[in-house]
């Protein structure tokens, strides 16, 4: 059952550089791989499960609320606190379950080779956290981390920080440009149609983020088996445009 109560404050009004920093952040134009999968979607669309539009958003809407919320936003919200506290160990352990979680081989891939190009793009930011980067290093980190340690923000009493809700908004948003653009090319269908897809995901976001914000531990799940099947059979999929 969704609901739309959060454990999280009411967050206030971000300064235009923050604003723009997570829009940064959301963008596709990322320099981190991500227009190069489709986390199954493709082979869906092969497999005759995916055919037009509906079913393309029906797929996506499903996905958000199914395996985004459940995992990925789930653990960006409590990573980003182990971040802003340095609290290692913890980020330690989500970015471990994370990555044990993952399906198929192709999805542990994709979410190493988008945090190692996340941490590389933050080095390159003037003023990272040197240390939580030194700590990140150690790490094989996946995307989810490292874009809460890119959205942490400085830290100290007086720092303005994104809220939590603020950054799996924006994360959930980047993530479905991608998927949209995805579903634009396999499926094909024209801008039109993605831009209705977009709008639909953009309505359920919100509801997605509001439950990632209230999983405990022992109520994070990541278990789409269909999603996996497809994902295993994309592996050795005869022709395919995306890595996963």
């Amino acid at each position: 059952m969704r609901t739309t109560t959060s454990t999280e404050a009411v967050s206030p009004a971000l300064s235009p550089a923050s604003l723009l920093h997570l829009i940064w952040l959301a963008s596709p134009a990322l320099p981190v791989g991500g227009f190069s999968y489709s986390e199954g979607l493709e082979a869906a669309i092969d497999a005759g499960l995916v055919t037009g539009e509906a079913q393309a958003a029906d797929w996506l809407v499903e996905q958000l609320h199914l395996t985004l919320a459940r995992s990925d936003l789930a653990v960006m919200a409590q990573t980003l606190r182990a971040w802003r506290r340095g609290d290692t160990s913890r980020v330690c352990a989500l970015n471990s379950w994370l990555l044990q979680t993952r399906e198929s081989a192709e999805l542990r891939l994709q979410t190493e080779q988008m945090g190692r190009s996340l941490r590389e793009w933050l080095r390159h930011l003037p003023g990272a956290d040197a240390a939580a980067l030194d700590f990140a290093a150690t790490l094989e980190p996946s995307y989810p981390v490292m874009y809460a340690l890119c959205a942490a923000g400085p830290t100290g009493a007086q720092a303005e920080q994104a809220g939590e809700r603020d950054v799996l908004l924006a994360y959930a948003f980047g993530w479905a440009e991608n998927m949209m653009q995805a579903a634009l090319k396999a499926v094909p269908l024209g801008q039109t149609s993605g831009q209705r897809i977009l709008a639909r995901l953009a309505a359920e976001i919100p509801t997605a983020v509001e439950h990632a914000l209230q999983l405990p531990d022992e109520e994070r799940q990541a278990y789409s088996p269909m999603l996996a099947i497809l994902s295993s059979r994309h592996e050795t999929q005869y022709s395919r445009l995306f890595r996963s």
